[in-house]
């Protein structure tokens, strides 16, 4: 399966910019947190207030605020 992020809004609403197409899909957990880890400031730049983790269509983990602190 691939690993990948599904960004939201505050309101847990998928957001459609940035495109989840602008994140490759990850081989492993691992792959897909450490994508994350350097991309969560432009995401959050972006609008994006909180990621979830999938991996296929199973929801891992979530919601993950991507806020400093």
């Amino acid at each position: 399966m691939a690993w990948t992020w599904r960004f939201e809004d505050a309101d847990g609403a998928e957001l459609s910019s940035p495109a989840p197409s602008a994140q490759p899909a990850h081989q492993n957990q691992s792959d897909a947190e450490s994508w994350l880890g350097e991309q969560w400031r432009q995401l959050a730049d972006a609008g994006v207030v909180q990621v979830r983790l999938f991996d296929g269509p199973t929801e891992v983990y979530g919601p993950m605020p991507l806020s400093e602190g």
